[in-house]
């Protein structure tokens, strides 16, 4: 899989950047906003690094005129962000008032978006629900309050902007609402196992029955925009997934080989398989047993099947070393170890920042072409991208104004991605850079 400089993408290609709302918006009291999920998570001592919430963040509910600026002066063709569910029903639920304010707030910055020529990509959902209905029914663990109220909150969006968002993106990442949320505790609502950092939650099951709520909630959203709004608004619909690719520790062990395709299989192809397949992966079946919810024929019905583009969140790469024995049953990775550095002790690319995130821009093209063949090469949304720098926090203006580092990653990322297009077939149709505050 060599690089070429001659490798092309497609001359319609959407070109932009990435956001979500409570990143970035701010104004969480204001225009009759309730809170989310997140407002609450953010108050619990020592939950948030430094304290901080999202109480002002960007400010961008107050410069969205400022946005749009830097998205032209960036050349940016597109835009993808998210609405805040409790900005537009602030108690969430189908019987609970609309704040019209809020439904405004955005038809108005979509307006501003396309008179400026930038084309919006609408994410209904990044991981901020209603805190209301947390607290009222246990928000995503109660799948039939939840599938009603969430399938109610996208037709009233999907009525309010009409022909004028063609691009839609029901969840943002299922796996980090479902593992990080409910597995391990670190994002909002913040329920684990592990008594020490939440009293309630049960790592070895929530995160499945949370994430089998999110995939039949997409699929209620899909079937209502299609059968009300596809025909008279043309637009198109579908769900981003997060994952990053997958590189054995040992080569020249076959368990490691393995585990892999496993990994990549808890992490992306839990939620793409019931979308494209019908069913959950194999190896997660064998695992997880009876603590993976079943499917009834009328939810699989909606899943199956559901997807106009497949939304590719992305970052980097990892090598993967096969654990010996039995799963522990708070594992959601599929019984192995993830590492930044193989058996001959190399790392699988530069430091970043973030711990978690190493650069291999290689191992993007060769994500994208094992989506592609899993999944019969569906249309490709690169809905998020993008590298944190090392001390970036602590350096001079100058010098983060230079961010060699950062371009150096999208270029290889954007030349992988070229190349997966030109060489493997792959049909990959947008990128979208995280973010465009970074």
């Amino acid at each position: 899989m060599g690089s070429t400089s001659t490798s092309t993408l497609p001359p319609d290609f959407l070109w932009g950047f990435a956001t979500a709302s409570y990143q970035i918006e701010g104004a969480v009291n204001e225009d009759g906003r309730g809170p989310s999920i997140w407002d609450t998570f953010c108050k619990i001592p020592g939950k948030i690094a430094g304290g901080a919430n999202g109480d002002v963040a960007c400010d961008s509910y107050h410069r969205t005129h400022e946005d749009i600026a830097l998205l032209k002066a960036c050349g940016a063709k597109a835009y993808r962000f998210s609405l805040s569910w409790s900005r537009i029903i602030p108690l969430g639920g189908r019987n609970d008032p609309i704040n019209e304010k809020g439904l405004q707030y955005y038809i108005k910055f979509v307006d501003d978006l396309h008179a400026a020529g930038i084309t919006p990509l609408v994410t209904l959902f990044h991981w901020d629900l209603p805190d209301e209905l947390d607290k009222r029914y246990g928000g995503l663990l109660n799948k039939e309050e939840f599938v009603a109220d969430f399938a109610h909150y996208a037709r009233i969006v999907f009525k309010a902007f009409g022909s004028k968002v063609k691009h839609w993106i029901t969840f943002n990442e299922p796996w980090c609402s479902s593992v990080l949320g409910y597995n391990v505790g670190q994002f909002a609502p913040g329920r684990t196992s592990d008594r020490s950092k939440s009293p309630v939650g049960d790592s070895s099951r929530e995160c499945w029955i949370v994430g089998h709520s999110l995939l039949v909630a997409h699929g209620a959203a899909v079937k209502i925009y299609r059968d009300e709004f596809k025909a008279s608004d043309g637009g198109e619909i579908g769900i981003t997934l997060n994952g990053d690719w997958a590189e054995p520790w040992d080569p020249e062990n076959p368990a490691d080989v393995e585990a892999c395709d496993r990994k990549i299989e808890f992490a992306i192809s839990w939620f793409a398989d019931p979308i494209y397949h019908g069913k959950y992966p194999d190896s997660m079946v064998k695992q997880l047993g009876d603590r993976l919810p079943k499917w009834t024929p009328e939810d699989i019905a909606l899943v199956h099947g559901s997807n106009d583009f497949y939304g590719m969140n992305h970052y980097c790469a990892n090598f993967i070393k096969a654990k010996t024995g039995e799963a522990d049953p708070n594992d959601t990775a599929g019984n192995l170890e993830i590492l930044l550095q193989n058996k001959k002790g190399e790392w699988v690319g530069p430091e970043t920042q973030s711990p978690w995130l190493r650069p291999s821009a290689i191992g993007f093209r060769k994500l994208l072409k094992w989506l592609s063949e899993r999944y019969n090469y569906p249309k490709i949304y690169v809905t998020e991208n993008g590298t944190s720098l090392k001390g970036e926090n602590d350096l001079p203006l100058e010098q983060l104004l230079q961010d060699d580092f950062r371009t150096q990653y999208f270029r290889d990322y954007i030349g992988a991605m070229a190349d997966a297009y030109t060489l493997d077939g792959v049909n990959v149709r947008a990128y979208m850079a995280w973010s465009l505050m970074e």
